[in-house]
């Protein structure tokens, strides 16, 4: 029920700001982890490494939601990515109250890896992290 209410949140979020271009200021990429998911290799993965991906990720849109939050100027758009960013930070209290371990994180991954890839729109950035909720955070 708690990652639903996080999912529905996001895609709130998403819907809301969809078209926002004026009074939004967002400019630049982000980088993002990679949404898709293989189901065979998933699995395969020991829950360490499912984890270690989720958070890798988490911590990615935490980072790009930050610097968005920075170049906003219109208030209502801040307090829906603070809205977000609190439900980031809550997920990784809902990982460790699992006793999923809150793995030290490697350095960010390089763009163009295997793993993530850029975005560069506010409307983008909230779908890929509207599709990670749904999927590989669902599937840890």
């Amino acid at each position: 029920r708690v990652l639903d209410h996080f999912i529905k949140e996001a895609r709130d979020t998403e819907t809301a700001l969809r078209g926002c271009k004026a009074g939004c200021g967002v400019t630049g990429t982000f980088v993002v982890p990679l949404t898709n998911v293989d189901f065979v290799v998933w699995e395969k993965k020991d829950t360490g490494l499912q984890a270690l991906e989720v958070q890798s990720g988490l911590s990615l849109f935490g980072q790009a939601l930050g610097a968005v939050r920075e170049s906003v100027s219109r208030a209502a758009v801040q307090i829906l990515i603070d809205n977000n960013k609190s439900n980031i930070h809550s997920l990784g209290q809902v990982l460790r109250s699992l006793h999923i371990q809150d793995l030290s994180l490697p350095p960010a991954p390089a763009v163009g890896d295997s793993v993530t890839r850029k975005v560069s729109s506010l409307s983008e950035l909230l779908r890929v992290h509207t599709n990670f909720l749904r999927g590989k955070v669902r599937l840890l």
